[in-house]
């Protein structure tokens, strides 16, 4: 926790719904004992008078609340960094959340259009070129220039984190990557010609488009230092299946580290002692360690 006279970084934590899990890892990371000295830690948003496993327009409303007010820390300097808990976009949309997400949100409160999604864990990151969007919508999103713009922000966040040039694959949106248009030919069109952008105009080592049904084997092998994906599932599926309990969600682009544990409100299990922070606790490090660089 922060104390009034101490000089450290603060890392908030806002509680997401407070009906869900957020609250209890936010308790459960903050007791571990495993944290980083190096930051204090502020817990932001009301926990009181909510029924864990039991959501209402109240804990969404909290929820709310707890992220506007993260944003006035952070704009004041009271925090050096965000830590997000989850929260239900559903609910948060039926009280006038007008964002698919919290990756939206942030990127609106601090005007940075140049921004995605991206996810780590175990051996596996992918930044998503499309990311809330029904999956009918994908292939009208698809261009070559958003293709090389998120690709940017992964290679930049890859840099910094790893200190080397990164190898990045290129994953492709049809089965076999289109067959050579065979089943689709986004690839043709879009994709491949935006991997010959990066090679001509980025040191990094870029490839691809891959077919996806081997790529994130090759990638968890460490073959590849990041994925480039064009929709949603396609880069949380095997990111999920690998490392389920320490992946985190970053926000790339921001002038202001924001990550947040990879799994959501479980109002199912919550207040039932049997969430884990392991996920909290790796978004809390990761934000300390973009601190840090």
């Amino acid at each position: 926790m922060q104390s009034s006279l101490s000089t450290k970084p603060v890392i908030g934590l806002t509680v997401g719904d407070p009906a869900g899990v957020g609250p209890e890892v936010i308790r459960l990371a903050l007791e571990s004992g495993k944290l980083d000295e190096a930051f204090d830690y502020r817990v932001i948003g009301r926990t009181e008078g909510f029924l864990p496993g039991h959501p209402s327009p109240e804990s969404a409303e909290a929820a709310l609340e707890a992220l506007e007010h993260s944003v006035k820390m952070a704009e004041k300097g009271d925090i050096a960094a965000v830590v997000t808990g989850p929260i239900h976009k559903k609910r948060m949309q039926e009280i006038g959340f007008d964002f698919p997400g919290q990756t939206e949100f942030f990127a609106d409160r601090w005007k940075t259009p140049n921004h995605a999604m991206c996810l780590t864990g175990g051996k596996i990151t992918v930044v998503l070129v499309t990311a809330h969007v029904a999956l009918k919508d994908v292939p009208s999103l698809l261009r070559g220039d958003e293709i090389v713009r998120v690709s940017g922000l992964l290679e930049q966040f890859l840099k910094r984190r790893l200190g080397k040039t990164p190898r990045i694959a290129v994953a492709g949106l049809n089965p076999h990557a289109g067959e050579e248009g065979a089943m689709g030919r986004e690839e043709i069109e879009f994709i491949a010609p935006a991997v010959e952008r990066l090679k001509a105009t980025s040191a990094s080592v870029w490839s691809g488009p891959y077919s996806s049904d081997t790529l994130f084997y090759r990638a968890a092998e460490g073959e590849f230092d990041g994925v480039v994906c064009m929709y949603h599932d396609q880069g949380l599926i095997p990111l999920k299946l690998h490392a389920f309990h320490e992946g985190v969600n970053v926000t790339l682009g921001l002038p202001f580290p924001r990550t947040s544990p990879d799994h959501g409100t479980a109002f199912e299990i919550a207040g039932r002692g049997i969430a884990r922070a392991d996920s909290m606790m790796a978004a809390i490090r990761l934000a300390g360690e973009m601190l840090g660089r």
